[in-house]
């Protein structure tokens, strides 16, 4: 196993994380090992990297965009190199520093429970008041489109007070991305939040993704 983890790693140039036990989780240019290998692949462009910076002072990030802007490949990025470096494997960074997390929450896609009697929006509910049940200053959460499930207003609220009881009780490093562009306004009420977005640009009636991770919202 851990041959071939240095083979991999030698092979698509992966970098020694640093491992202490601070809250800080630091990452320079880290890639999606999957999608880049997928678009080597395919012949296509190459993977565009991206920085994240979660610390104890500002351990929650808000990304926003458009829909295939990269926002959900973002969060699952950093999770992977979580798990890699934790695993004591090199990771798809130029340079790294990360404090061991205990705990990894994901609330990613849409699936329903037919079986239980369960919909959509309550597997979600779910899953979600377990992170916020189990997860700590110590742990490492990534949320995808939390209340997409039901009602906008609703869906809306429900995400809101899942970010304030995160900041308040749980202090979690988190990755939170949506598509409710109103909780933009937390930035300006709380300074551990921070908000990125996904860019694109127009180019002749058309757009384009960038798919680099920017400060400020969309």
């Amino acid at each position: 196993v851990y041959s071939t983890l240095g083979y991999i790693a030698k092979m698509n140039d992966w970098c020694c994380p640093k491992l202490d036990n601070s809250k800080d989780f630091i990452i320079k240019d880290g890639r999606h090992s999957v999608v880049e290998k997928t678009i080597l692949k395919k012949g296509l462009n190459t993977f565009v990297p991206n920085d994240c910076s979660l610390t104890a002072d500002q351990n929650l990030w808000l990304i926003t965009g458009p829909n295939m802007a990269g926002k959900s490949t973002f969060i699952r990025q950093n999770a992977h190199m979580l798990i890699l470096a934790q695993i004591g494997s090199y990771i798809p960074a130029k340079e790294a520093k990360i404090g061991v997390a205990n705990k990894l929450f994901s609330r990613i896609g849409a699936s329903d429970n037919i079986s239980k009697g369960q919909s959509t929006f309550m597997v979600e509910m779910l899953e979600t008041s377990n992170i916020i049940k189990y997860a700590d200053s110590k742990s490492f959460i990534i949320l995808d489109e939390i209340g997409r499930g039901t009602a906008t207003f609703d869906g809306l609220a429900i995400a809101w007070a899942i970010i304030e009881k995160i900041l308040r009780n749980n202090k979690s490093r988190t990755l939170f991305a949506t598509h409710y562009h109103e909780l933009t306004e937390i930035e300006n009420k709380n300074s551990k939040v921070k908000n990125v977005s996904c860019e694109i640009k127009e180019w002749n009636n058309e757009i384009v993704y960038s798919y680099k991770v920017i400060h400020g919202k969309s």
